[in-house]
């Protein structure tokens, strides 16, 4: 699944990185933001507790991370571009009882 971001930078494109993952309690999908031109793509990870996406469905995942990621946008990709020059890793976004961001409203499934 590909979602389209409207951003001040113009139009982005929001994918699936890589397989997602399940590991200590969470759904791990790891997510690439590419400028529709492809001049630029950044990836980075999203952690969702178990709680909030009990039967994780990825495309509905994705479909309710774009509007957040979309409202977002500037602050994940400079954290993301931070991260991945000063760790050398994948910055990651964690969404649990605490921060529960974009599924607030309730679980999927």
């Amino acid at each position: 699944m590909k979602a389209v971001l409207k951003t001040a930078r113009g139009p982005y494109y929001l994918s699936q990185g890589a397989a997602p993952i399940h590991e200590g309690g969470a759904f791990v999908l790891t997510l690439a933001i590419e400028r529709a031109d492809g001049i630029e793509r950044i990836a980075f990870r999203c952690r969702i507790a178990d709680t909030l996406v009990p039967n994780a469905d990825t495309a509905a995942i994705i479909g309710r991370l774009a509007g957040w990621i979309e409202r977002e946008f500037e602050m994940t990709r400079e954290s993301a571009l931070k991260t991945i020059r000063t760790e050398r890793s994948l910055y990651e976004v964690v969404f649990d009882a605490s921060n529960p961001g974009p599924f607030a409203a309730g679980s999927l499934g």
